[in-house]
C-alpha cells in the first residue's frame, strides 16, 4: 500500500500540515483517522516498518468503540483474530472468571486477542485507505516549539527535512519521543518490575481451557509474581511472566530458559503448556512503568504509553492509548476550528481519571488487596459487574462507584473479604 496521499506526494526540504503524529501504532492510527474525518491535514511519521512485533496483545472491550469511531471495525471483524469475552484468574488451585458481557457499564462486552504485528498494521493500513498519509522509516530528531511546532525529521536515506505543524501528537509508545526531546520524563510511582515473554505454539489439549479469555495466573509462593497466557487463533499464545527484577536476578541461562523455569513453578501452567513450543525469540522489558511532568499544551499532546504506562496486568495499555487518541482528537479539532481549548481541564485531567482508576487496581493487585476480591468465593453479583466494567476498560465511567471512588470502595470490600463476611449490596457498603 502507498505510504502517502495526494497532499504529501513529494519529499521537500520542508512541508506544512495541520497535525504531525509521531508513531503509527494504535493511538496514532486512531487519532489520524479521527482528525482526517474532520478534514484536517495529517501526517504520521513512523520510525519502523510494519508489520513489526509489539507486546500488549489482549484488547479490552472498551477499545471497540474507538475502533468503530475511526471507521475500522469492519476491517477488524474480518481479520480472523481470536474472540475475547472476559478474563480468567488462577491462584493456588482457585479459578475464577469475569464475563465482560455481564458488566455495569453500557458498551461492547467482547473484543479480540491479537498478534500486535498484524493488528497494528491493519489499523495503519485502514487509516491509509481512508486517505491518511503515513511515512515509514522516518525518525523525529528534534522539535522547536518557539512558535508553531517545527519538527526535524530524518528519512531512511539519512536526509533531514522539516515539518511545520499547527500541533504535534506523540503516539510513539515506549519510544516516548517528546518526553525525551522536551525533558518531560518523570519517575513512576510504581515499583520497578520486569517481564520476560514470547509466543508459543501452545498445543493445549485440556478441553476446559477457555481460549476466549486471557488467563492470569499467580505464582504459588509470591503473590506479586504473575503470568499471562493470551490465546490467539491458529493455536498460538502470548506467554509472559512479570516480577520484581530482584526475584528474576537469580535465574540462570537464556531468557527462554528463565521463562520456562518460571512457568515450571506454577503447577497448572506447567501441565497446560507441557507440549508448548517456543516460536518467537524471548524478549524482556525492564522498568517499564513511566510517567511525565505534563501531558499536553496548546502545541502538543502525549498519547498512550508516550505519556504514562502503568503495568500489563490488566491489559490497559491499548485502551488508554485509544482513549487518549479519541479525547485528543476532539480537543484538537476544536482548537484547529478556532475554539478555545484548556488542555489541562479538557484533556489531561479527564484522561488521568481513568488512568488513576487503573492505577488503584494495579497497585492493589501487587499488594494483594485486589487479589482478595478477585478470588473471593462468594462475590456480590452487582459489585462484580462494576469491577468487571473496569477490567473491560471502562475506567472513565464515573457513574461506577468503583471508578468514582475507587480506593475507598475497594478497601471496604477488601475488609469484608478478608474477614470472610458476605458482601452486601452496594448501597450498604
Amino acid at each position: 500500500m502507498s505510504t502517502s496521499t495526494h497532499v504529501l506526494s513529494t519529499m521537500p526540504n520542508s512541508l506544512a500540515v495541520d497535525v504531525a503524529i509521531i508513531g503509527a501504532g494504535p493511538s496514532g492510527a486512531i487519532a489520524a483517522s479521527l482528525l482526517h474525518q474532520q478534514g484536517k491535514r495529517v501526517l504520521v511519521l513512523e520510525k519502523q516498518h510494519f508489520p513489526r512485533f509489539s507486546i500488549g496483545e489482549s484488547l479490552l472491550p472498551c477499545c471497540m468503540q474507538f475502533i468503530e469511531e475511526a471507521g475500522m471495525l469492519e476491517a477488524l471483524n474480518a481479520a480472523g483474530f481470536q474472540h475475547k469475552n472476559g478474563a480468567a484468574f488462577r491462584r493456588n488451585g482457585t479459578y475464577t472468571t469475569f464475563d465482560f458481557t455481564d458488566k455495569f457499564t453500557p458498551g461492547p462486552g467482547t473484543t479480540f486477542q491479537v498478534q500486535r504485528a498484524s493488528f497494528d498494521k491493519l489499523l495503519a493500513d485502514t487509516a491509509q485507505s481512508q486517505g491518511v498519509s503515513i511515512r515509514y522509516g522516518e525518525t523525529v530528531e528534534a522539535i522547536d516549539l518557539t512558535q508553531n511546532p517545527r519538527l526535524t525529521v530524518r528519512n531512511e536515506a539519512g536526509e533531514l527535512y522539516q515539518i511545520d505543524a499547527k500541533f504535534v501528537l506523540d503516539a510513539s509508545g515506549f519510544g516516548r519521543v517528546l518526553p525525551r526531546l522536551l525533558d518531560l520524563e518523570s519517575p513512576s510511582c510504581l515499583p520497578s518490575r520486569s517481564a520476560i515473554f514470547t509466543h508459543v505454539e501452545d498445543n493445549i489439549s485440556d478441553p476446559s481451557f477457555d481460549r476466549n479469555k486471557i488467563l492470569i495466573s499467580v505464582h504459588p509462593k509470591h503473590k506479586d509474581i504473575w503470568y499471562w497466557l493470551i490465546p490467539f487463533s491458529h493455536g498460538r499464545c502470548s506467554l509472559g511472566v512479570v516480577a520484581r527484577p530482584e526475584l528474576l536476578a537469580h535465574l540462570e541461562g537464556t531468557l527462554e530458559q528463565q521463562l520456562l523455569h518460571m512457568i515450571s513453578e506454577e503447577p497448572t501452567l506447567k501441565v497446560l503448556l507441557a507440549n508448548a513450543k517456543v516460536v518467537q525469540e524471548c524478549a524482556t522489558l525492564k522498568g517499564y512503568s513511566a510517567n511525565v511532568s505534563r501531558l499536553a499544551t496548546d502545541k502538543f499532546a502525549l498519547l498512550g504509553n508516550a505519556g504514562e504506562f502503568l503495568d500489563p496486568v490488566f491489559s490497559s495499555g491499548v485502551t488508554i492509548a485509544m482513549q487518549s487518541a479519541s479525547m485528543a482528537a476532539r480537543c484538537l479539532t476544536k482548537q484547529l476550528n478556532g475554539e478555545m481549548v484548556d488542555w489541562q481541564a479538557d484533556y489531561s485531567a479527564p484522561l488521568m481519571q481513568g488512568v488513576n482508576t487503573f492505577r488503584t487496581y494495579v497497585q492493589a493487585w501487587y499488594d494483594g488487596r485486589f487479589q482478595e476480591v478477585i478470588f473471593y468465593e462468594n462475590p456480590n453479583h452487582r459489585i462484580k459487574q462494576m469491577i468487571s466494567s473496569i477490567l473491560a476498560g471502562y475506567a472513565w465511567d464515573t457513574t461506577n462507584p468503583f471508578v468514582k471512588d475507587s480506593e475507598r470502595r475497594l478497601n471496604m470490600v477488601v475488609e469484608l473479604c478478608k474477614n470472610n463476611m458476605p458482601i452486601p449490596e452496594l448501597e450498604e457498603v
